[in-house]
């Protein structure tokens, strides 16, 4: 019996999607504790109905104050608030360490992405989930779970605390719970359909809204912001018409408990009431103490508080497996398979080195310093190999390794990025440099004297660098390059300049290389011809097909 049930679970566990799992391994022993402090509570809760009766009792029929059932209520009263506010505060910083966790967890998987693949996710989706699906998910491993632990010890504790005044009464205590059980099968269903379509609705609200934020110039331009803002208009509102759905189906179960709650404890309060008053002979009713039959009412509702517990958190369930699902892009197996890395080389270079799109690359060695080109045909993988080595998209498989890998490295091309400012500030961002050492960079870049950009150094620049040509931003990034340290990679950097410009960018490259190690992708025969090492990329095998 004991392989079938363990090959039960481990078919459960492969069912179930892997964040869920991450969320319940991170949550596993804080929720122990947890368990054992709301276990304690109940005691608490229990022990604190027990003195009550008495102390009521005693005062109803003698009217003399039980002494040790108030010390017992006092200490109970206090015990159970005291753990109830520690289960609070433990339960909430529990669901923040699960959340931050998963977080974790994402974040981890965004920097081991390719840039491809992290570039096809849907952005609104992607920062929108990460704001809301942890916290889901972490509700449902920690407050739900919680909850439903509550839900299968609480009111056996609190029946067997009755059944010791009253097995009778405990018996129709316990009679009440297949309808709520059968209650929670049936609006389960229909919470977490209407919970998934509110992810699913959610996520294209925020991929629209990302979109639409992107392409606002044109939107402008084409005066068409009144149609985009009514379409934004009709999906938030749909979108709060769903959420309200799914709290009203929530609201509904808790309402439909509290009824079927408040209707056993009345049934019991008749049947206590016709025992006391002789007019029926109630087996198990009739004959009890005063104390006995109000313990029985005040254990009545603790009966049922945990079913109402877990109705309220019944919507968390819903949206927490929800959460999972939207996190696959996260947990999916191609984020579980780890490409073979293989060994970091000793010495500056690559071993083994797969592209993702262009195949294989013969093995080769890095300089500390100086100026090494890829070269190749269109298609080869030179602007791929140069992301692989700045560590902007993941190789396939094998392992390289720069020289001084411990500072900064930078990044020219076409769309670099330019902050809005002065000429000046665009150069030196990011850089500790003088404005002598401005000034320099950008004369030899020509930047400083340039005929279609006027003002020199104190010109200005646009948000997004928009008055600026292809060429102007290289030579903006080159002239950077020249005031930082660390590798430099340059992708294309004479693609786009005329003649002049683009000996001044070769001159400058030159320069930067003899103090540190400068690739370049390139096309530029000249610019290959400088440097001091080649790596030339094969074409892919289509390629040759269809050559």
């Amino acid at each position: 019996m004991t392989r079938p049930s363990l090959r039960a679970r481990s078919g459960r566990a492969a069912l179930e999607p892997a964040a869920l799992a991450l969320a319940r391994g991170a949550a596993r022993a804080g929720l122990s504790r947890l368990h054992g402090l709301q276990v304690l509570r109940c005691v608490a809760t229990l022990g604190l109905a027990v003195a009550l009766a008495r102390l009521a009792g005693a005062l109803i029929e003698t009217g003399g104050l039980d002494g040790l059932a108030l010390g017992l209520a006092g200490a109970c009263l206090l015990a159970g608030a005291g753990l109830g506010s520690l289960i609070e505060a433990r339960g909430a910083a529990l669901e923040a360490e699960v959340a931050v966790a998963l977080i974790d967890a994402a974040e981890a998987r965004l920097a081991v992405m390719p840039a491809r693949a992290a570039a096809d996710l849907p952005r609104g989706a992607v920062i929108a989930g990460l704001q809301r699906h942890p916290g889901a998910l972490a509700r449902l491993v920690v407050g739900h779970a919680a909850a439903r632990r509550m839900m299968g010890l609480g009111p056996v504790l609190t029946a067997a605390a009755v059944a010791l005044v009253s097995w009778q009464a405990a018996v129709a205590l316990l009679l009440a719970t297949p309808v709520m059980i059968v209650f929670f099968a049936l609006v389960g269903g229909l919470i977490r359909d209407r919970a998934t379509a509110q992810e699913a609705a959610l996520g294209r609200l925020a991929t629209q809204f990302a979109d639409r934020v992107r392409t606002l110039p044109a939107i402008l331009a084409a005066h068409g912001l009144p149609r985009e803002t009514a379409k934004l208009d009709r999906r938030l509102q749909a979108y709060a018409d769903g959420t309200m759905g799914v709290l009203a189906v929530a609201f509904l179960n808790a309402g439909v408990l509290d009824f079927f709650a408040s209707l056993a404890i009345a049934i019991l309060a008749v049947f206590l009431g016709l025992g006391h008053l002789g007019l029926a002979e109630i087996p198990g009713f009739a004959h009890l103490a005063l104390w006995q039959s109000l313990l029985i009412l005040l254990l009545a509702p603790e009966y049922f508080l945990p079913f109402r517990r877990y109705a309220e958190l019944y919507h968390a369930k819903a949206e927490g497996e929800a959460a999972a699902k939207a996190l696959a892009w996260v947990f999916s197996e191609e984020a579980e398979t780890r490409p073979e890395r293989g060994l970091v080389p000793a010495a500056p270079g690559a071993r083994g080195l797969v592209l993702p799109h262009a195949g294989s690359v013969a093995d080769f060695d890095l300089p500390e310093t100086g100026l090494v080109a890829v070269t190749g045909s269109s298609g080869a993988g030179k602007s791929t190999l140069l992301r692989v080595l700045a560590s902007v998209e993941a190789p396939l498989a094998g392992a390289f390794r720069l020289p001084s890998p411990g500072l900064p490295a930078t990044w020219v091309s076409l769309d670099t990025p330019i902050p809005a400012g002065t000429l000046a500030a665009a150069i030196a961002d990011g850089t500790t440099a003088t404005p002598e050492d401005v000034a320099a960079a950008a004369a030899s870049l020509g930047l400083s004297d340039d005929p279609h950009w006027p003002g020199g150094l104190d010109a200005a620049v646009l948000a997004g660098a928009e008055n600026l040509s292809g060429g102007q931003r290289v030579r903006v990034a080159v002239a950077r390059l020249l005031l930082r340290p660390g590798t430099a990679f340059c992708d294309e950097p004479t693609a786009k300049l005329d003649p002049a410009n683009a000996a001044r960018v070769r001159q400058a490259l030159a320069c930067a290389a003899r103090t540190r190690l400068v690739i370049v992708a390139t096309h530029d025969p000249a610019l290959a011809a400088l440097a001091d090492r080649r790596i030339a990329l094969r074409p892919t095998l289509s390629e040759r097909q269809a050559a």
